[in-house]
């Protein structure tokens, strides 16, 4: 057994929409956005991760570049295999070596299919795992935040990520109740995409909205420390020409309003269907947010004030499920969440 741990390398990896994590020997080594390049003569892949994330939307007809995952769950099969194979190489820097055997925990939301399921292990073991362990998104934030999953205490756990908004009630080891809605980081970028349409005439791409949203994006029209306005270049609708307008914080939280209602009303949802003691506990523990969403300015607030319960957001919140993944990867043995 001992040699055979020699030969075992254990990767815990976060397959996020829109970045993928993986952490090896306690380290988050890989840090990446979840796209690849690809040539479309050959076939061959050109690039993966960021370099691939600065081609996009600038690509000739021989480049197309790819998201292989879409809501939370594999979309292209061939390019989820190609970016874990490519992702796992960056581990000892591009070096030629391959690991003889990988252990891989990877975690996969709460509302997926057995079908999604089965196309994460199988895109896993393709890219080279022996061993496959999935654990449920909320779970892995839970555990990366630091709280006691196996205590017979009721913990909300709100994941805000780029494809999926996983909301669940976590108490003994376990998933109570969850809501899994798809409305997240993406949905945020493409309503940013429409709003600048609509409202100044010009179009931006995907990655200029998730820009402003860093910059000035907001959950409420009112912050007590705001950010300053932002510039923003695009194509001119109606000339046709490159154009620059300023966006403030103000506009952005109107845009967004819709969709961080959805989430709103999915908090409600799973709050209805929580049983009455966890509800009991909810309401002494608050809420934790978690995920790239979590940053958004304000939103604590507004689910606070929604709610009325304490909304605490987690420290280094993108990176609190691939925490609590690694976690799970080195105690393999004493979770019973882990699913093989």
């Amino acid at each position: 057994m001992g040699l055979f741990n020699w030969f075992t390398q254990e990767v815990a990896i976060d397959l996020g929409t829109a970045n993928t994590l993986i952490i090896h020997n306690d380290k988050v080594v890989v840090d990446e956005p979840s796209i690849v390049a690809f040539d479309r003569t050959t076939n061959k892949i050109i690039a993966i991760g960021r370099q691939a994330m600065q081609m996009e939307g600038k690509t000739h007809d021989n480049i197309r570049t790819v998201r292989p995952l879409k809501d939370g769950v594999i979309a292209d099969f061939n390019a989820a295999e190609a970016m874990i194979k490519g992702m796992i190489k960056m581990l000892n820097g591009g070096k030629g070596w391959m690991f003889p055997s990988l252990r891989m925990v990877i975690c996969i939301p709460s509302g997926i299919t057995e079908v999604e399921k089965r196309a994460v292990r199988d895109s896993a073991e393709i890219a080279g795992a022996k061993e496959v362990y999935l654990i449920h998104e909320p779970m892995a934030a839970a555990v990366g935040i630091g709280i006691d999953v196996e205590e017979p205490m009721g913990n909300m756990i709100i994941d805000i990520g780029g494809g999926t908004t996983e909301i669940a009630v976590i108490a003994l080891s376990g998933i109570v109740c969850d809501q899994s809605i798809r409305v997240a980081g993406d949905n945020f970028d493409s309503d940013i995409v429409n709003y600048i349409r609509r409202q100044h005439n010009i179009m931006i791409g995907d990655r200029t909205a998730e820009k402003i949203k860093i910059e000035v994006g907001a959950a409420l029209p009112e912050l007590t420390d705001p950010p300053s306005d932002f510039a923003v270049q695009g194509r001119d609708l109606m000339t046709g020409v490159p154009k620059q307008i300023t966006v403030s914080y103000t506009e952005i939280a109107h845009c967004l309003d819709k969709s961080i209602s959805k989430i709103e009303e999915a908090i409600l949802k799973a709050l209805e269907i929580t049983p009455p003691e966890l509800s009991a506990d909810i309401y002494q523990t608050g809420i934790y947010l978690t995920g790239g969403g979590a940053l958004l300015r304000g939103l604590d607030k507004r689910i606070s004030s929604k709610t009325k319960l304490p909304v605490h957001v987690a420290e280094d919140p993108l990176r609190a499920v691939v925490r609590g993944t690694g976690i799970a990867l080195k105690n393999i043995g004493n979770y019973k969440f882990l699913m093989q």
